[in-house]
């Protein structure tokens, strides 16, 4: 598949506290092929949400590289979704998922007529003009996606989408992802704690160790990308996957 792929090589991140030196990632080695949903799944406190944000070029390592091969400039490549939805109490839901576009230099009314077919296919119809205190937990984290796929970057980062919610909700939702990465390709770097989902939504997923993170495996997940959650997770194959997985986290 054609677009850009992420290198992340040999990083090293760390930061200063009372008590000294903190190390988030040392040595760190990833590669996000083109198109593809690379899923991260570690412990509390390794260095997961850094590594999103050196990727988004919030932040630079202190040792190593981070690029997005194929563009220039990684901050112009990527759109990422932090774990909050972030949606502005004051815009209903149609404006807070225009709102990448007018960052982009999109005026206003342009900017919500782009995003009002999408809400019908992204489960939203005739909640545009709701304010996000009318809505859901699940449908604000639908908005919050929308607003990042109309951002029109190539490469997503999403930072644990669905940790806040029940995890009924967090299951239909996982499948929904599912349904709209495969309809809407992109290079994707998924960060989660939760190893299920990681596999489920990931083509390959990487297992990081506690803190400093560092790639300890690296599972390659032979499922269809579009697939049915509940055959999906009850699967043998995936069981056994799932076990593997778990026991690189436990080592």
């Amino acid at each position: 598949m054609s677009g850009p792929r992420v290198e992340i090589r040999a990083v090293r991140r760390a930061f200063r506290s009372r008590r000294g030196e903190v190390v988030a990632l040392d040595g760190l080695d990833l590669r996000a092929g083109a198109g593809e949903v690379l899923a991260v799944v570690g412990p509390s406190g390794c260095g997961k949400s850094t590594l999103l944000e050196l990727v988004a070029g919030l932040q630079e390592p202190d040792a190593g590289e981070v690029e997005v091969v194929g563009h220039p400039d990684r901050r112009a490549a990527c759109a990422y979704m932090p774990q909050r939805d972030l949606l502005l109490p004051w815009r209903d839901a149609l404006s807070n998922a225009a709102l990448s576009l007018e960052c982009a230099g999109v005026p206003r009314a342009e900017a919500r007529r782009r995003a009002a077919p999408l809400f019908e296919r992204f489960g939203l119809g005739a909640f545009e003009r709701a304010r996000p205190a009318e809505l859901s937990g699940g449908m604000r984290q639908r908005v919050a996606f929308l607003r990042t796929l109309l951002a029109g970057r190539p490469v997503l980062l999403l930072d644990e989408p669905f940790a806040a919610l029940d995890s009924i909700t967090r299951h239909g939702l996982q499948e929904w992802l599912a349904e709209a990465l495969a309809a809407e390709p992109r290079t994707v770097v998924l960060v989660t704690h939760d190893v299920q989902e990681a596999l489920y939504l990931g083509d390959r997923v990487a297992v990081l160790s506690g803190r400093p993170g560092r790639v300890v495996a690296e599972l390659e997940v032979p499922f269809a990308r579009r697939r049915p959650r509940r055959a999906t997770v009850t699967d043998p194959a995936f069981a056994r996957l799932e076990q593997r997985a778990l026991e690189a986290l436990e080592g």
